[in-house]
């Protein structure tokens, strides 16, 4: 018989591959905050707050003052988006794909 319990391994495609610009802010979450993972091993969808990678509020205001600086736009913290455009690193690109400047 065949097993029903599969080990939790990351699926190729969607989910767990990251983008170019998701390994763009992998690169600079690392960077910025000295973690000891590889941005290649963050995946994408999974919460960058508290569980997941485990971020807490002050590393959330230094990536956002990073991408700030690197992206031209401003992330404010009295922006009641925060809690949807900080919940994974998917959901942080998808933000600064859609705002940051041309360059």
């Amino acid at each position: 018989m065949s097993s029903t319990a599969q080990p939790p391994i990351p699926a190729t495609g969607d989910a767990s591959e990251q983008s170019p610009i998701e390994k763009e802010l992998a690169v600079l979450l690392v960077n910025a905050l000295n973690l000891e993972v590889a941005p290649e091993e963050i995946v994408p969808t999974d919460p960058l707050y508290g569980e997941g990678l485990g971020l807490d509020s002050i590393d959330i205001l230094e990536v956002a003052l990073e991408v700030s600086r690197r992206y031209g736009f401003q992330l404010r913290s009295d922006d009641e988006r925060n809690q949807q455009i900080f919940q994974s690193l998917r959901t942080l690109a998808a933000h600064v794909a859609e705002h940051r400047s041309a360059t």
